[in-house]
Order: C-alpha cells, then structure tokens, then sequence
C-alpha cells in the first residue's frame, strides 16, 4: 500500500482527494490544524495535528510516506503568513530529502505563469484582476512553483482556473493557458486529476493548466 503526505485535507479540493485515494487504496498522512475539522475517518487515514508553517509538524506527516500532495490554499480571513504556500513547500521540499520521498504534487492557480503558455485575452485580463484584488496570493503562489521548480524532485504545479463548487462531470482537459483549456473546473474533477497524476504520471517537471 503506498502511503502519501496530504497538506490541505479540509479544503474543498483535499477532501475529495483523500476520499479518491483511500477508495483506490492509498493510505494518507494527513497534516491539519485542527482535527476535530476532518470530516472523514477512515482506518488508513492518520491526522497529524499541526501547522503547515511548522517545520517539525511537516516531518511528522512526511515521514513514512512515499509522495506528497498540496492543496493548501490562502482562507479568506485567516492571519496566515502572506507567504504561506512558500514557507511550507520549503518544509516539504526538507523534509522530503531527509526520508526520501522524491514525488511531489502541488496545486495552485492559473494566474502562475508557465513558459509554453498562450495566453489569450481573457487570460491576461483575469491575471491582471487578480493581481488586484490578490496581489500577495498570486505572488506566494508563482513564488512556490518557482521552488518547487528549483528542486530536485519529480515535482509538478497542478494549476486550476477558478473552481466550481458544482457536481462533477467525470471529464476535463487538461492542457496551458490559453490551449485546449476553459476557464472553470470543479472540485471533484480537479482532485480526479491530482489523484489519476499520483496513479500514472504523466506531468513531472510540468506545470498542468487542468480545466472543462
């Protein structure tokens, strides 16, 4: 059974990840604030309890595992670190070297820039409103991929347009901005993907724009 490291398990794309993976198989380490928040409970499913941006925390979840998965996510609100996705790639990216684990996954948005891109209009347009009106998010955001690009894992930057709270439709495309891609996806098909990726890689060293 191959073991894997969740970061973001009660965000609406980690929760129907871990549901995807444990159904398949999997069994998950998975590292949250709070655990009375983790809706699921399951026999191969471990909550370390603890804080993304504590290194020690990280080594727990990471250790004995065989590939890591990020779905963290800025919460509106919250008084995290304004480079919180960064701060706690380097402590992944750490704490995988020290046991091992070369396989990582980490989802972000489809502002992040990506070399093969081809932008059209109404991309450029949404990166300008976004670095607006979330100008630290999208910038801890390409700061992270560019770490984990730096790496030397089998690393790949799921990136996501904006993201619907609707019913799956089972399919999607996964392409670059501005090729063969929407601007919607939801939930349940994005965390298909992350799992399907996990299953049969087909994107390391890849930065995946995954949308309808």
């Amino acid at each position: 059974m191959k073991t894997i490291a969740l970061f973001g398990i009660t965000g609406r794309t980690g929760k129907p990840l871990a549901e995807m993976l444990l159904k398949q198989g999997f069994a998950i380490h998975a590292l949250a604030r709070n655990a009375q928040k983790v809706e699921i409970k399951h026999p191969h499913l471990t909550i370390i309890e603890g804080n993304v941006l504590n290194k020690s925390d990280i080594e727990r979840t990471i250790e004995g595992t065989e590939a890591a998965v990020s779905v963290l996510g800025h919460v509106r609100g919250d008084n995290q670190n304004k480079d919180m996705q960064t701060v706690a790639t380097k402590h992944i990216l750490a704490a995988m070297q020290k046991y091992g684990v070369k396989r990582i996954i980490s989802l972000t948005g489809g502002a992040v820039p990506y070399k093969h891109d081809q932008p059209k209009f109404i991309d450029k347009a949404f990166k300008v409103v976004m670095g607006f009106v979330a100008k630290d998010v999208v910038a801890d955001a390409v700061a992270h991929a560019n770490v984990l690009a730096a790496s030397a894992t089998d690393w790949t930057v799921v990136r996501a347009p904006r993201i619907l709270d609707a019913p799956a439709k089972g399919e999607y495309r996964v392409g670059l901005v501005g090729v063969n891609a929407s601007t919607t996806i939801a939930y349940q098909d994005l965390a298909a993907f992350i799992a399907k990726e996990l299953v049969d890689p087909q994107h390391i060293h890849s930065m995946p724009f995954v949308s309808y």
